[in-house]
């Protein structure tokens, strides 16, 4: 097969037109365009003059562990240029164990794994294997090993614990996981302290791993206190760090990332090009302690009038005191999935809007903290929200963000709902129309790394991520004039424009911008490992007996999980209420 473009160099966007030859899996040779194609008798040509010839692009942050095996996710993904995705996100997905948490617990964000059952993080990926048209990397989910080892424990790990969870987690890497998540704000990773997670993280560490973390406490603002415990892990672990979804004031950001490379620690960062976030109703409304319980107790709680009533009294007025939503939180929060049907009226409201119309339809007054608790009865906890902020930053904020040479292109995308986020459907597409031709914030040869070598390099993704002999197959056609996203906030289903053409591993999976139903995708395990620190166990062994000595780390502080987390959720004797 011979593939010519306009541009065609190692990053995608060389000056000379050219010809490409792939053999199998491979680009076997690069050469002046029709040169191949006429030494060739009658080859397989895919005429990509006017456009660039792109390796293809990595989704560094992705919810698509389950959602990857429907079509419709894997059109929407290659119509951005989308060929690899890494799961495992924010501390909880399937694998190790059964995948009964994430199943419950993330269900709007993940959805429910069509066929895993268990079998650990080699199961998982060998699942991926000739069944999707999109390769797929795997994190190891550090609250899916707490959970796994401690179930739904809110208590510091003893030392027989946490040996525990470290096996799981050197298990998952050595079947091939590229490293290690953490949700800091999510059930029941924010239970999890530093001491803790940095033991976690050695494991990773002695394979050259890398750590990936939702920070603590929220971004914006607080984000510096979750850079502090990032950096502190990456201190006693030595282990490579990497930010989920990286959202502040620009300064901010490029000032806490000098701060992290001043200070020796090799860190880099994902963000996705669009202002407001998204995730599960529960996290940002319901405290960790409440939310860590089963799904019926939940409801079954929350269906209480005096339960209810001690929400409203004791947990909802902290809300108002979140950085990024504030007193009018109400309104901030547009219901993207709702799995009850008889709130299917609901999806594209905010919370203010459906109580609202709830009252109007039921004739009886319903206010927004209501009607949020309403449905997630209604809907067994399985509702997710788009979050605004109060202060939305500018484009030119987000692509000075962008713009930094640690940013790797990761839509945190979301494919759960009737009313979603539209970052998952736009955010590579966005990435050049706001970034390279709206901005001028970057050149194409700076937006093909964002978007694709910068993340083969951190993750070591094997020979992908550039355009050379040698190199896997995996390659995007993108019209430079055209590329843009179709999704918004109000129509978030429209799917990217510009890339009608895309190759992995050699096999066209999208032909003039529909599925060829090809499916060389595959899940991408880890290279070889460096050898264990196992056999050096010393030097790492204060962090075992740290671990289970003392009380919880302060929590509660952050505009995601809101003060006094754990104050609400004691009562005066101790218990859990």
């Amino acid at each position: 097969m011979v593939v010519d473009a306009d541009g065609v160099g190692a990053d995608g966007v060389g000056a000379d037109a050219s010809d490409v030859l792939i053999e199998g899996d491979r680009i076997a040779r690069i050469a002046p365009t029709g040169t191949l194609a006429a030494a060739r008798a009658d080859p397989s040509v895919i005429d990509g003059l006017g456009r660039l010839l792109m390796p293809g692009f990595v989704d560094a942050h992705a919810h698509v562990d389950a959602a990857l095996f429907e079509p419709e996710v894997q059109l929407a993904l290659l119509r951005q240029g989308v060929t690899t995705v890494i799961g495992g996100q924010d501390g909880v997905s399937y694998a190790p164990g059964t995948g009964e948490y994430a199943d419950e617990y993330f269900a709007a964000i993940n959805g429910r794994h069509p066929s895993y059952r268990g079998g650990g993080v080699a199961a998982l990926l060998a699942g991926y294997d000739g069944t999707t048209a999109v390769n797929a990397g795997y994190l190891v989910p550090a609250g899916t090993v707490r959970f796994e080892v401690m179930g739904r424990s809110t208590d510091a790990a003893t030392a027989a614990e946490l040996a525990r969870m470290r096996t799981l987690v050197a298990d998952g890497l050595a079947a091939g996981a590229l490293g290690l998540s953490t949700g800091l704000d999510y059930a029941p990773g924010v239970f999890a302290s530093t001491d803790e997670l940095a033991a976690l993280a050695a494991p990773v560490a002695d394979v050259d791993g890398v750590y990936v973390s939702h920070l603590r406490g929220g971004y914006e603002a607080n984000s510096a206190e979750g850079i502090t415990e990032m950096a502190s892990i990456a201190r006693a672990s030595g282990v490579r760090v990497h930010v989920s979804h990286f959202h502040a004031e620009p300064r901010l950001v490029h000032g806490l990332l000098a701060e992290l490379a001043s200070s020796g620690v090799d860190a880099t960062f994902d963000a996705y090009p669009y202002t407001r976030g998204c995730s599960i109703l529960a996290m940002p409304i319901l405290p960790a302690s409440l939310t860590v319980r089963p799904a019926a107790e939940v409801v079954a709680a929350l269906a209480d009038p005096a339960v209810r009533e001690r929400l409203r009294r004791e947990w909802f007025p902290t809300i108002t005191g979140y950085a990024s939503l504030g007193p009018e939180w109400p309104s901030m929060l547009t219901l993207a999935h709702v799995a009850a049907p008889g709130y299917d009226w609901a999806h594209g409201l905010t919370l203010a809007q459906g109580a609202a119309e709830a009252s109007a339809r039921s004739g009886v007054g319903i206010d927004p903290i209501g009607f949020a608790l309403d449905v997630l009865v209604a809907s067994r906890l399985d509702v997710n929200v788009v979050m605004a902020l109060q202060h939305e930053r500018s484009d030119a904020g987000l692509a000075e963000i962008l713009a930094h040479p640690a940013a790797i292109g990761g839509s945190d995308g979301i494919f759960i709902g009737r009313h979603p986020h539209p970052r998952a459907r736009g955010s590579f597409s966005r990435y050049f129309s706001l970034l390279v031709r709206e901005q001028a914030a970057l050149g194409w040869a700076d937006a093909s790394a964002l978007v694709s070598a910068r993340a083969v390099t951190r993750f070591g993704l094997g020979d992908r991520g550039l355009v050379r002999e040698g190199a896997i197959a995996d390659l995007v056609l993108v019209d430079p004039a055209a590329v843009r996203e179709t999704a918004t906030y109000e129509a978030p289903l429209g799917l990217g424009a510009g890339i009608d053409d895309v190759l992995v591993a050699g096999v066209p999976v999208l032909t003039a911008g529909e599925l060829t139903g090809a499916t060389p995708g595959r899940g991408i395990r880890r290279r070889a490992a460096h050898p264990s620190r196992a056999a050096h166990p010393s030097r790492f062994a204060h962090l075992s007996r740290e671990v289970g000595s003392g009380p919880l780390v302060s929590h509660g502080t952050g505009d995601i999980d809101g003060p006094g987390r754990h104050e609400w959720s004691r009562a005066a004797d101790g218990t859990e209420r």
